[in-house]
Order: C-alpha cells, then structure tokens, then sequence
C-alpha cells in the first residue's frame, strides 16, 4: 500500500513540475510576442487635425567612407516602408517621382550638407510643410572573438519645420558580417519603421504644443 502511494506521489509531483515548465514556457512565449510589439500611441483630437494638414517631404540618404549617397532611387523600398506610415497618420507625403521632377539633384545633395537654404528651397517648390531626412550610417569593426568584420548599422530620423527642429529619432541594427549597408537598413526599417514613425508622431505633437489625449 504504502508503495503504491509513493507511486502516485511521484506520478503527482512529476505533473505538477511538466505543468509548470509548459506554464513557464508559455509565459516566456507571450513575453517575446508582446516585445515585439509596437504599443499604439494615442493623440488628441487637435493634433490628429494638424497631422492631416501637414504634406511630407521624405528624404534618404547614406553616409559612407567616400561621402554621402542621396541618389534617391538607391532608397526606394526604405522610403516606400516610412512613407506608408507617414500616411498611416493622415499625413500627404510625396512620390520620389514628384520629388525628382520638382527638386534638382544638387539641392538635395546641398540639404544633407545641412545647407538650411536648400532644405527651404526644395520644402518650398513641392509646397512641403515638413521635412523627413533619413540618414543611413555604420560603425564597422573586427568581431573580438571570431576575427571577421562586423558592421552595426543605424538610422537617424529628423523632422523639420521651416528650419526648426520638432523631433530626431535613431534606430539601430545589430552587427553583422557583410557590405550591403543599405540592404540591412532596409530590414531595419522593416522591423522598426511602425516604433519610429509613432516617436516621430508624438515628437511632433508635442513640439506643436499639443498634448497626448
């Protein structure tokens, strides 16, 4: 009898320690899931108005060892992944088609020189009340345990208002081995565009004076 107890002893407390794996388990699950969430931020009434009044000029550019790249058709699927939440917020933005046939090459290249007359000029020819620049960096270096290259790739977003600053976010990649900066850019902004476009929103808002609802 009293084997047959210990028996059912052991079956019980070996269920109870399966239970609680699977619950730990499950928990771990639903923390990562929830990480990976972006959480919906609110705005008020009188901000929402503003943002569908405002028409975006989106700019993209990489900074590398032999100067800055802001041939803007090189950034076509990274403008493409911001410009959908841009409007997402009610916001106009412009097609890089637009933008082309509007604004000279020399006046963008000017802007990411931080010329603030050309940043006018260009905001000023498509109608443009805000300023998006997105520039593209890297920091490169030799991994200290496996001895290859390792590149950590970034993205700093600034948004302007005839010259004033309103918001400046940063987002980062983690290092990896390889060249194509500008690809990995664009998985970053597939991973953290939706993070960066509600900070820049709530930027926004706030250096318009207006408060979260």
């Amino acid at each position: 009898m009293r084997r047959i107890e210990a028996l059912l002893l052991l079956l019980l407390v070996a269920t109870s320690a399966q239970a609680f794996r699977f619950s730990e388990e499950d928990a771990k699950a639903r923390a990562e899931a929830d990480a990976g969430k972006v959480a919906a931020i609110e705005i008020s009434p009188a901000c929402r108005k503003r943002l569908g009044g405002e028409r975006v000029l989106l700019l993209i550019a990489e900074r590398g060892n032999s100067g800055i790249n802001a041939e803007q058709s090189r950034y076509s699927l990274h403008f493409n992944g911001i410009e959908k939440r841009l409007r997402g917020h009610g916001m106009r933005t412009y097609s890089q088609a637009e933008i082309k046939k509007q604004i000279a090459q020399a006046e963008i290249d000017a802007h990411f020189r931080n010329d603030p007359d050309a940043a006018l000029a260009a905001a000023k020819k498509l109608g443009a009340t805000l300023i998006l620049r997105g520039m593209i960096g890297s920091q490169h270096g030799i991994n200290p345990v496996l001895k290859i290259n390792e590149v950590a790739v970034n993205m700093g977003f600034a948004l302007q208002a005839g010259g004033k600053s309103l918001a400046d976010v940063n987002a980062r990649a983690d290092s990896y081995s390889g060249t194509d900066t500008v690809g990995m850019a664009l998985k970053l902004i597939d991973e953290q565009a939706d993070d960066v476009v509600n900070r820049l929103v709530s930027g926004y808002c706030e250096g318009r004076g207006e408060k979260k609802k």
